[in-house]
């Protein structure tokens, strides 16, 4: 390893795919340079379904092709990980926590008090906390606070969000990843990492949704004035637009990817009237030619109806006329061309592809994609762990993320 260079590891498991990305930033000097990519690793996962491991053999083997060249790419051996982990096994609840504050304002032990005392609910064994995140503060009934060091009061309280997961999904991420070879540094909620990587401090300030696209489910966070208002899953993804182009066109799954990657757009009125596509046909190797706009067609369809979907969901919940800053799509299933224009007729509201690794150094164009921006969120995130550990220069690197993150340490 380069002396004085510091790296973090991020690994995302999911149902189609497992990607790992390898941030690090030169720690020698007081003046750190940005993170820069260092590596990132891409294999197809074969053991999991909804974000269950079902087989731990297969996950084992995706996670070990995986970071292994990621490794490979950065010349640098991976010991650690921080893994990310969301859908149906996660729950969000709220606590309160109310202390008496001992002196005439509030110190920081009166804030890690008050914390403690929010956080201290009754866990069952079928679940494990993940994280416990402050939601604002309030002295004396005085509420909206979001640091409340050095107010004057005799009362402190504070909401405090708590994210627990399913044992045995951890469980058996842990064993998935120990069989692999590598250690799980912290299992993290899948969101949470995501929008430290593409949601700008405005953004969650003002009201935003975002909708990751995977490849099985569509997971969806919203966020205002930098707190977590609602989490949800939608049980429809990029798998699904492909599992009906394998049905509308009548080819194996495998040619179904190639043909949505190739060809593919998300609105019909993209696909040029006269474009024909080649594709596989009932004998072997014979070939029949289909419409463009047949393939956009279907592709619409279903992604008219996952957007379709979280809007319902937002609508119901009286979120819409919240999302201020509107909806940020990211995940592996907002790649197609038309997809921006999709979600904007649907939710009327503007829309923004999340891209991670802007400011960031080194290999930043190879994750410079939607599909990245978990991996890349849980390596920033693990980031922000080092520091609080003496990595200095990870502060000034993830700075956007600092100050909504720091209360989960």
């Amino acid at each position: 390893m380069i002396s004085g260079e510091r790296f973090i590891t991020g690994l995302d498991i999911t149902s189609t795919q497992t990607c790992a990305v390898v941030l690090g930033s030169d720690a020698r000097n007081g003046n750190a340079p940005a993170l820069r990519v260092l590596g990132v690793g891409l294999a197809a996962t074969e053991g999991m379904r909804d974000d269950t491991v079902t087989n731990l053999d297969a996950t084992r083997e995706a996670i070990h092709t995986c970071l292994r060249e990621a490794e490979m790419m950065a010349g640098r051996e991976v010991s650690s990980v921080f893994v990310g982990l969301s859908g149906r096994h996660v729950d969000l609840t709220y606590s309160t926590g109310i202390v008496k504050i001992i002196g005439s304002e509030v110190v920081a032990s009166d804030v890690r008090r008050v914390q403690e005392v929010g956080r201290a609910v009754p866990m069952p064994a079928e679940r494990v906390l993940l994280h416990a995140i402050p939601q604002g503060y309030a002295v004396d009934h005085r509420a909206g606070i979001q640091d409340p060091l050095g107010m004057s009061g005799t009362r402190l309280e504070t909401e405090i969000c708590i994210v627990t997961a399913a044992t045995s999904a951890c469980r058996d991420l842990r064993k998935a990843v120990d069989k692999a070879g590598y250690r799980i540094e912290e299992i993290v909620l899948r969101p949470i990492a995501t929008a430290s990587a593409v949601l700008s401090e405005k953004e969650r300030e003002g009201g935003v949704a975002l909708v990751e696209v995977g490849g099985a489910a569509t997971e969806v966070a919203v966020f205002e004035r930098d707190k977590i208002l609602r989490l949800f899953t939608v049980p429809l993804g990029a798998c699904s637009v492909s599992n009906d182009i394998v049905k509308g066109l009548g080819v194996p799954p495998e040619e179904a990817e190639l043909i949505k990657e190739r060809h593919g757009v998300a609105l019909t009125r993209l696909a040029a009237p006269d474009e024909k596509i080649e594709v596989s046909g009932p004998m072997p190797r014979a070939k029949r030619r289909v419409s463009a706009e047949l393939l956009a067609h279907i592709i619409e369809q279903r992604m008219d109806e996952v957007f379709g979907l979280v809007y319902d969901d937002l609508d119901q919940a009286g979120l819409l006329e919240r999302l201020a800053t509107g909806i940020v799509l990211t995940g592996s299933g907002v790649a197609l061309p038309g997809t921006l224009e999709l979600a904007q007729g649907v939710f009327n509201l503007p829309v923004r592809l999340g891209e991670p690794g802007l400011g960031m150094s080194g290999l930043a164009d190879a994750v410079r994609r939607p599909r990245f921006a978990t991996p890349v969120g849980l390596a920033a995130y693990g980031g922000l762990r080092a520091r609080k550990n003496g990595w200095a220069p990870v502060e000034r690197a993830v700075k956007r993320a600092s100050a909504w993150l720091k209360d989960f340490f």
